[in-house]
């Protein structure tokens, strides 16, 4: 996982390597998830940092230590750049290491893959999906409600899928499973695997 660090004192905004993400994720939802929803939370994040006592650190401490709407506004931030992260409009396959991890937690690929999306679809209301690594190096789905990251359970997050309605609404309407059943189509693999080492 790369970490954000600030640059004199304020946190720059992740930026994106493509403007649209094929018949996956429309323009038109980029732009209102990373340059409308992303934006406010960078934007807020770097107003409340001053006087916080969390000035300097990296964002990952940020959000370890923040509480109310800092911590909000940092979850959101750190949750995001991960997720426009780890897409490509010419996605990598998994490799043999990923591939072992999910088959010895999971049983197989497959098997993880419909957990995750059953995860993803059951969350109610806003949140997240994710796989991570814990502290025994076993892999791990958790559900995180609104700004939740995994982090500050001591894990090591990997892959995330972004269930707030923002994220899908526009190309997918109500039909989560649908959308979360697609993004794998996008997924960069060795981008997901570089964050094992973390």
């Amino acid at each position: 996982m790369k970490d954000m660090i600030p640059v004199d004192g304020q946190f720059a905004m992740p930026t994106l390597g493509y403007d649209n993400l094929a018949d996956v994720i429309s323009k038109e939802t980029l732009g209102f998830h990373h340059g409308k929803h992303l934006k406010a939370y960078v934007d807020n994040l770097n107003k409340m940092l001053p006087g916080s006592g969390l000035e300097g650190l990296s964002l990952v401490e940020v959000v370890k230590r923040a509480e109310g709407g800092m911590f909000n506004n940092a979850g959101q931030v750190l949750n995001h750049a991960m997720y426009f992260e780890q897409f490509s409009t010419t996605p990598r396959p998994m490799g043999d290491k990923m591939k072992a991890l999910l088959e010895r937690d999971f049983g197989s690929v497959e098997a993880f893959r419909k957990e995750f999306e059953q995860k993803g679809a059951t969350l109610f209301g806003s949140g997240w999906v994710w796989l991570s690594i814990d502290k025994e190096g076993r892999c791990v789905i958790t559900q995180q409600r609104n700004a939740e990251n995994p982090v500050t359970m001591g894990l090591n997050p990997l892959l995330t899928f972004d269930v707030w309605e923002h994220a899908y609404y526009l190309d997918y309407q109500n039909r989560r499973a649908d959308h979360l059943a697609a993004l794998w189509k996008i997924v960069d693999w060795p981008v997901v695997e570089e964050r094992v080492l973390c």
